[in-house]
């Protein structure tokens, strides 16, 4: 049996994407999203809880999310999770949790040369 890997987020923008392209010239993008939940403790006092994601993006999409995203748009992403293994620079071992995203659908109403909930949709990890 196949398994689901799928995950919705949203929330904004952390800063503006950072945009590169590859040495093939596959553009990539990536984004830092923040979602807050926020929660009455029994005291009565709200709480708020900021997790912060990193969303990337491939080819199409890639272009589309660094023209129009800028740092507090108010985005819906979805797309899957996937763990990765690096190493540093002092040879340890690190893994990273990314987004890769299949869609995204920008909830400004500043949204400038978009429409409001019309979706950036692109191509997947080329990689995955």
């Amino acid at each position: 049996m196949r398994g689901i890997n799928k995950t919705i987020l949203v929330g904004n923008a952390g800063k503006d994407p950072e945009y590169k392209e590859l040495a093939d010239g596959t553009p990539v993008v990536k984004l830092s999203l923040a979602t807050t939940e926020v929660y009455r403790l029994k005291d009565n006092r709200v709480q708020a809880d900021t997790q912060w994601h990193t969303v990337i993006a491939w080819r199409g999409l890639a272009g589309l999310i660094n023209r129009y995203v800028k740092k507090g748009s108010l985005l819906y992403v979805e797309g899957r999770i996937r763990y990765r293994k690096y190493e540093d620079r002092e040879k340890q071992t690190r893994v990273v949790c990314e987004i890769i995203a299949s869609e995204v659908v920008m909830l400004d109403k500043k949204a400038v040369e978009t429409r409001p909930g019309e979706p950036i949709s692109g191509d997947e990890d080329p990689f995955g």
